[in-house]
């Protein structure tokens, strides 16, 4: 019998999802599975320390507001390192303004949605920022 799944040798792009509240990830998680593969961890010092093991992901989605390691001081990390400046930042917070995170992230973000998101609107900003 011929195997007529065409997507089973298609490699999904790795998506590294960062937020301390356990039902933003598995919300996040669940959509997007479907289409990519998440990395869901609860710190950016646990993202780090994914990244610094060689799991590069093809984009990461951050929370903003994150205890003790913020996602400010993530994406700050991120983007002034050399081995991970390029990798594109999707900004994901449920308390402040666009412009107020524009002004507190002094780097390139390829995207920032307010909490909560619409899963359609999320999908289509992934798909541009990864195309």
């Amino acid at each position: 019998m011929k195997n007529t799944n065409t997507n089973i040798h298609k490699h999904k792009k790795k998506i590294l999802i960062v937020d301390d509240e356990v039902s933003v990830l598995k919300l996040l998680q669940f959509i997007l599975k479907d289409e990519y593969e998440p990395i869901i961890k609860q710190s950016g010092i646990e993202a780090l320390s994914t990244l610094n093991k060689g799991e590069i992901p093809d984009l990461i989605i951050s929370d903003v507001e994150m205890p003790f390691f913020s996602g400010v001081e993530f994406i700050r990390s991120l983007k002034t390192s050399g081995y991970f400046r390029d990798i594109p930042v999707i900004v994901l917070s449920g308390s402040d303004s666009t412009e107020n995170i524009q002004a507190r992230i002094p780097y390139i973000i390829n995207g920032i949605m307010l909490k909560p998101f619409n899963p359609t609107q999320l999908k289509s900003v992934i798909k541009s920022v990864l195309n």
